[in-house]
């Protein structure tokens, strides 16, 4: 049984969670390693370098819309190719993120977060939450 009076705080606390993730994500590839670090770190992965601008983008203002709630539904799902790629580029290192060059569990689990925040929407404190319409109608127990 889903306890409908805490879910919306329940969601309200995946969705802050997931968009400071996003946010600190972008920041670690700007003030840690340098755009020019990511760039690199793309060309040895054989992906193209000039994605590594529009990604910092995307994780940045991705992440603030996740946070505040901004139609974070619809922008995590939009975020998945980004996870699906981090995901691409550690899958061959291993489970763990600890491991070296990480892992890929971390990406993967994003990626669950990011659908379940989709599935169970913004939360209280949403500035503007938006009900994408699901091919299905799931019926809580």
């Amino acid at each position: 049984m889903i306890d409908q009076t805490l879910s919306p705080y329940a969601a309200a606390l995946l969705r802050v969670s997931l968009g400071t993730m996003w946010i600190t994500h972008a920041l670690l590839k700007l003030l840690v390693f340098t755009l020019t670090g990511f760039e690199a770190f793309l060309a040895s992965h054989g992906m193209p370098t000039f994605i590594a601008g529009p990604v910092v983008v995307l994780e940045i203002v991705g992440g603030a819309l996740i946070l505040l709630g901004y139609h974070g539904r619809v922008v995590s799902l939009l975020l998945l190719p980004v996870l699906a790629g981090a995901t691409a580029v550690h899958i061959g290192n291993g489970w763990v993120f600890s491991n070296a060059n990480g892992g890929w569990e971390y990406p993967l689990f994003l990626i669950a977060m990011s659908v379940v925040h989709a599935l169970l929407g913004d939360g209280a404190f949403a500035l503007k939450s938006a009900n994408p319409a699901l091919p299905v109608r799931l019926k809580t127990a």
